[in-house]
């Protein structure tokens, strides 16, 4: 080979690695634009709950070279947190970030997806979601309702709200009158309570006149936001109504179908990247919340296990009525439990048991 030959073939080369250096340090450009109004249920704070939906926004600006583009607007300012779902379905607007328990009116199965009693803890509810028959479950639910749901955050267990009074047994609830969301709603009401659903904005006003005797809302920081430990001291735990809660980014399908498809797994997976992102930080949060209430004089109760063990009893004939008259919402739930089932023998000899895992 002569001395030109072997400087022609190092120059192509070179030219070749420069190209792929550039390839993959340059943005995934989308070939359109995407510009879109996201109406938030809650607001865009809420450590875990919303602050997802921050993260997905900036990355895909970022990954895309400024081609996808999704604003997104505080409650009320588009639309009503209760009317998303409808918003998004008709076209008013492209896509929606919020929790699809708020539609369980409509499609009782949804209360599945947002958090359900007695449940599966996050990294068990992933698998089934992502392996198992849930996502699959989910785009049938709402192929009616002309959405393309993704699952775009989801968080560890709810603490299980702010009493006056301690619970001792299931007896306490009776007569209570509590805001309570989701299915754990049905099961107090099966033990007598009067359970109201009032906007998260306006639960600390609820407990302050008296409207109301108790509540939950979210997790130990996200309750904290919301200022409810300055009213009440008591806290209940764990949050055995919700054992995870999730949000989901809901886009009208025509406009779905419409996008490249580049642009669709794009998309997707700045919710997965927004659903890992927004775990982190909640996990990250919540201890130091607890904390701060140990501090402040706020008594965390844990529920002893025959409570547990009663409201687990109560909660699985609610459920099971439910089924009863829904096929849709039977064929999540036998899905559920059979993963659960499933899952058992990783889940229980698997992990350390909950006392290794000890604070002070």
């Amino acid at each position: 080979m002569t001395i030109k030959h072997q400087l022609s073939v190092l120059t192509r080369a070179m030219a070749g690695v420069a190209l792929c250096a550039t390839v993959v340090s340059a943005p995934v450009a989308a070939s359109e634009k995407v510009r879109w109004q996201v109406p938030l249920a809650f607001p865009s704070h809420l450590v875990g709950l919303t602050t997802p939906v921050k993260h997905l926004s900036e990355s895909l600006s970022a990954v895309s070279g400024g081609d996808v583009k999704l604003r997104y607007y505080e409650p009320g300012e588009l639309v009503p947190p209760f009317e998303i779902m409808d918003a998004v379905s008709s076209g008013k607007y492209p896509a929606g970030y919020t929790w699809v328990g708020y539609d369980q009116g409509t499609i009782p199965a949804l209360p599945l997806y947002s958090g359900a009693p007695f449940n599966m803890e996050p990294p068990a509810y992933l698998a089934w979601y992502y392996e198992g028959d849930g996502k699959a479950l989910l785009e049938e639910i709402y192929a009616e309702r002309n959405i393309h749901p993704m699952l775009c955050s989801i968080i560890g267990p709810e603490g299980a709200g702010w009493f006056k009074k301690q619970i001792t047994s299931l007896d306490d609830f009776e007569g209570l009158r509590i805001r309570f969301a989701g299915i754990g709603g049905k099961v107090l009401e099966n033990l007598g309570a009067s359970v109201t659903m009032v906007p998260g904005a306006e639960i600390f006003q609820a407990l302050e006149r008296n409207t109301i005797d108790a509540t939950e809302f979210s997790q130990p920081a996200i309750d904290k936001m919301l200022g409810l430990d300055q009213i009440v001291k008591n806290y209940i735990m764990p949050g055995w109504h919700q054992t995870l809660t999730t949000s989901h980014l809901l886009v009208n399908q025509d406009v779905w179908q419409k996008l490249q498809p580049q642009t669709r797994a794009l998309i997707e997976m700045g919710c997965e990247s927004a659903t890992l992102k927004g775990f982190a930080q909640s996990e990250w949060a919540q201890p130091t919340a607890l904390r701060d209430y140990e501090k402040e004089g706020v008594t965390a109760q844990v529920l002893p296990e025959p409570v547990l063990r009663e409201l687990e009893k109560v909660t699985n004939k609610v459920m099971d009525d439910m089924a009863a008259e829904d096929e849709m919402f039977k064929r999540v739930l036998t899905s559920q439990r059979d993963f659960m089932k499933h899952h058992s023998i990783w889940h229980g000899k698997g992990y350390l048991p909950r006392d290794f895992y000890q604070y002070d």
